[in-house]
């Protein structure tokens, strides 16, 4: 098993993009054109909702960054990350490596849905929640979004038959309130 400390540096000049999940170093797939294009699209609307927000300057979309949950064990790249400047500086990693372990410096995080989507569903959506806290949700990121356009995710989580859905989870008084998008429905629920 390998730790994240020793994960983080592999491979050195590397273009793929690798990820440590439960201490296993994986190969993450180029993204698709579908995944990029939305991924891109997303990242528009963001910074104009940044920039209409007047937060430019102070809310941020790294080009790349790692995301290290407070466990050893994993370390994720998320597609989108909005990153709160005014905490930055509370990130030891994050000039040299960019490597993010406080929930305070993060925004937003939005993976969209892909082959491995259990990743997304299961280990990240707990491991971000968790980031950084040693009393679970009370501490995690203020917002997480999975984007399912391609209705990958199992008939639990997005119907059946499977829709393309997305997930917003935001925290609301130490608790995630779940809003779900479907087609032009939205479905509020908690959990």
């Amino acid at each position: 098993m390998i730790k994240f400390r020793c994960a983080s540096a592999y491979p050195e000049n590397s273009e793929t993009r690798y990820e440590l999940h439960h201490g296993v170093i994986v190969e993450m797939a180029k993204p698709r054109g579908e995944h990029s294009d939305l991924t891109g699209f997303l990242i528009e609307e963001l910074l104009m909702t940044i920039r209409e927000a007047a937060k430019r300057g102070i809310w941020t979309i790294p080009r790349e960054s790692i995301v290290k949950p407070i466990n050893d064990k994993s370390g994720y790249e998320p597609d989108i990350i909005i990153l709160n400047q005014e905490n930055i500086t509370r990130e030891p990693r994050w000039k040299s490596e960019s490597i993010i372990e406080n929930a305070s410096s993060v925004k937003l995080i939005v993976e969209v849905v892909s082959t491995n989507w259990r990743d997304d569903y299961y280990d990240k959506f707990r491991d971000y929640v968790e980031l950084c806290s040693s009393r679970r949700v009370e501490m995690g990121i203020p917002e997480y979004w999975m984007v399912d356009y391609a209705a990958l995710g199992g008939r639990k989580f997005i119907g059946n038959p499977k829709q393309a859905t997305i997930f917003v989870y935001e925290l609301i008084d130490g608790e995630y309130q779940i809003r779900e998008f479907r087609g032009n429905k939205s479905n509020p629920r908690n959990k």
